[in-house]
């Protein structure tokens, strides 16, 4: 059997819900695990049981736009400086880390408290 690109679709957007699921398991400390394509536009995402968003939900979407934004245009850096492996923000309250595959865009939000952050991302890196 043939499957269209329906099936395809949501074939990757099941993938990329288990592959957010599995980041939330890696430690008590991160609190959001997400996936935004190119526009920025969410795929899946899932904060960590019983926990309060930080952003409302415009914030969000301006979040995820200008982080689709830096993507794109950092694509145009790779023949000259490589390719990207990965952006850690440091906020106040939580750390960001992004990374990158197939112009597919993990989120991933982190509490600031946590110590052991090369570990997670190394973690995260075997899970996408």
């Amino acid at each position: 059997m043939v499957k269209t690109p329906a099936d395809k679709w949501n074939d990757a957007i099941i993938k990329y819900r288990k592959q957010c699921q599995n980041i939330l398991k890696l430690s008590n400390s991160i609190r959001y695990a997400g996936v935004i394509n190119a526009y920025g536009r969410t795929l899946t995402g899932m904060v960590k049981p019983n926990l309060k968003p930080l952003l409302r939900s415009e914030q969000v979407k301006n979040e995820f736009f200008i982080i689709s934004t830096l993507m794109s245009l950092r694509k145009e850096t790779v023949s000259t400086v490589g390719k990207l492996e990965h952006v850690i923000l440091q906020h106040q309250k939580v750390t960001i880390i992004i990374l990158q595959k197939n112009d597919i865009t993990f989120y991933v939000s982190i509490d600031r408290k946590e110590k052991n952050l090369t570990k997670i991302l190394s973690s995260i890196k075997k899970v996408i």
